[in-house]
């Protein structure tokens, strides 16, 4: 049990060093560019490898199909919302073009940080160790979006203890969300087990494809493609010696 608030921790603590990087270093665009392309990959092999794969071979096609479609529609919807409040811009590492737009970018990253965490738990479950490929995945995932939303704060007025104290906070829910996943979930329930599964790869597809990938070809050109495959192989070797 506390394995896996362990290593929520352990995928929630890059959005500190990406605050911590935004708030006392410049990065270059091109180079978060590369850190976001290699993170899409990689997570496009969790979700496929690890979650989908899974999902379809334990539980059929049937519930996989249906939580991986509500997983993506639910993405899009908060993805809306959030971005009629200026929180378009969390997965990015430029300087924030909206102002005020701190909070938001906040919330979001809550939204995507809690669902990803659970399937930590959720792996925990089905293998009875912890998915190195999908920790590896949330981790580079969720780097660029503490960088790019700590320069936010900033442009707000947050001071620097504020905005990585806000950080901290998101990093022990994610440990926190990681724990009930592996807590409340019965183990028995394979459709549950399997739902959740494709859930979170219908979200990582759709955030990926809406967020990370257009943003990392923005900033760093066609060269983001070859990247991005790499990350892809990299989690195809994960998951070939997990």
């Amino acid at each position: 049990m506390f394995s896996a608030a362990m290593w929520g921790a352990v995928a929630g603590s890059s959005l500190v060093l990406g605050a911590l990087l935004g708030i006392y270093k410049d990065i270059p665009n091109k180079v978060s560019a590369f850190v976001m392309a290699f993170g899409t990959g990689v997570l496009i092999g969790a979700a496929t490898f690890e979650l989908l794969s899974d999902a379809v071979r334990d539980g059929g096609i049937i519930y996989p199909s249906l939580g991986f479609l509500i997983g993506a529609t639910l993405f899009i919807v908060a993805e809306l919302i959030i971005s009629k409040k200026g929180g378009q811009e969390r997965k990015r590492s430029k300087e924030n073009p909206s102002s005020h737009s701190g909070m938001a970018i906040f919330i979001g990253t809550i939204i995507d940080a809690i669902p990803e965490s659970v399937i930590i738990g959720v792996s925990l479950l089905e293998n009875q160790s912890v998915s190195w490929v999908i920790v590896i995945a949330i981790f580079i995932s969720n780097f660029p979006e503490g960088l790019s939303s700590s320069i936010g704060f900033k442009k707000d007025g947050y001071k620097k203890g504020r905005i990585l104290f806000l950080w901290l906070v998101v990093m022990v829910l994610s440990s926190v969300s990681a724990l009930l996943g592996y807590a409340l979930i019965d183990p028995t329930s394979t459709k549950v087990i399997t739902t959740i599964g494709a859930f979170a790869a219908g979200g990582i597809f759709a955030m990926v494809s809406s967020t990370m990938l257009p943003e990392a070809f923005e900033e760093g050109g066609p060269i983001v493609g070859y990247v991005s495959a790499l990350g892809l192989l990299s989690a195809l070797i994960l998951t070939y010696f997990e």
